[in-house]
């Protein structure tokens, strides 16, 4: 799906909500609001009384990771981002080149063999291409490592140990912790500190893996709105997509993500999807992992592992009502799955009103919260 529209430059959000103005936080961000082709202009912290007493939000628990790294590769620097961990201990990775303004653009990785030196004594040595005929993220093992004593070391399994004893997940892990720092593009302002980019919902990985990129639909919330959404009956279902890299100026469709979604969220969403409450999706990535885990009889299972799964209109969705998230290009395939929810009417409709309202686009941008065309006005919600 590629949107009739063109989003400027002066509509890209530079910089978090908090940064905008002094006493303003996450949540100082809009809210547009789908009910089929019907929209109305909120403020997001007038999300609990959008919502009602029953309703269960599904949320991405996955924290953020500091995965760009300085490298080069013979004297050329480059910027390698660490997109996604394998079962076999390699990583994929996105190799891009900097700008000398501090973002960076992408470029063709590989070929095979080629060595990427990264700080700390860590090397990288590209395999093959993540999916065949791509060329952007490839599969790399890691080598190396100049780890400290008493730093901690993931275990991967023996296959992906480095030298000296110390697993490759563990070489990464303190990579990232000591060189790396938040993936950002260049409609950004400048670079932020990793708290920026982790959500409310963000909980630490045992095994130190989290998203190359913010699950940004979050962001806004706040601990103080879920104490607020939780006093007026909203419930939660925690699940984990660990997200890959999702650079802007690439729309193919996701790549295979790790993904969970736990026996008591599992319950929860089958329960509220028989009942009357609407199961209401916290980002794409919540969407992927649910529906991941759904039969074909709707049912939800737990389930863990990686999931290919692409929601896409022809495919639609077997457990989500609603969807909450940001902004995106419109030639992204995020709106596929948008179109599969809303339906593409709905998708155009919202769409436009956001460019006539000057709504923020992007992970600090402003937020479209699509539920279902039938579902009646909360009247004490005031529109902005």
């Amino acid at each position: 799906m590629t949107l009739a529209v063109s989003v400027p430059d002066e509509l890209s959000a530079r910089v978090p909500a908090e940064q905008r103005g002094p006493g303003r936080g996450r949540d100082d961000v809009r809210l547009l609001v789908s009910r089929g082709t019907d929209v109305t202009h909120h403020a997001f912290r007038e999300l609990p009384c959008l919502l009602r007493a029953g309703d269960l939000l599904v949320v991405n628990t996955s924290p953020t990771l500091a995965a760009a790294v300085d490298g080069r590769i013979g004297h050329a620097r480059v910027v390698v981002h660490f997109s996604t961990r394998g079962d076999d201990g390699r990583w994929a990775v996105e190799l891009r080149d900097p700008d000398g303004g501090g973002t960076t653009h992408a470029r063709t990785g590989g070929p095979a063999g080629t060595e990427v030196h990264l700080a700390g004594g860590v090397r990288l040595t590209l395999e093959e291409p993540l999916s065949p005929g791509s060329g952007r993220l490839w599969w790399a093992t890691v080598t190396g490592g100049s780890v400290p004593a008493g730093a901690a070391a993931v275990g991967a399994g023996p296959d992906a140990a480095a030298p000296g004893g110390v697993a490759a997940d563990g070489v990464v892990v303190w990579l990232l912790r000591e060189y790396g720092r938040p993936i950002r593009y260049s409609y950004t302002e400048r670079d932020q500190p990793l708290s920026v980019y982790q959500t409310v919902f963000a909980l630490p990985s045992a095994d130190g893996a989290g998203s190359a990129e913010m699950p940004s639909a979050a962001r806004p919330f706040t601990a103080r709105l879920v104490a607020e959404l939780v006093s007026r009956g909203v419930q939660f279902a925690p699940v984990t997509l660990h997200t890959g890299v999702a650079s802007a100026e690439a729309h193919e469709p996701p790549y295979p993500e790790r993904f969970a979604v736990p026996e008591a969220s599992a319950r929860l969403i089958n329960a509220v999807g028989a009942g009357d409450g609407r199961v209401i999706a916290v980002g794409t990535t919540a969407v992927r992992a649910v529906e991941s885990a759904a039969g074909a009889d709707g049912v939800v299972r737990a389930r863990a592992g990686w999931t290919d799964l692409v929601v896409t209109p022809e495919r639609g969705v077997r457990v989500v009502d609603g969807l909450l998230t940001g902004l995106h290009e419109p030639e992204a395939s995020h709106l596929l799955m948008l179109e599969a929810v809303a339906g593409r009417a709905a998708v155009d409709r919202g769409y436009d009103e956001a460019l006539h309202g000057l709504y923020l686009w992007h992970e600090f941008g402003d937020v479209h919260l699509v539920l279902p065309a039938e579902d009646p006005h909360t009247e004490h919600c005031s529109s902005n």
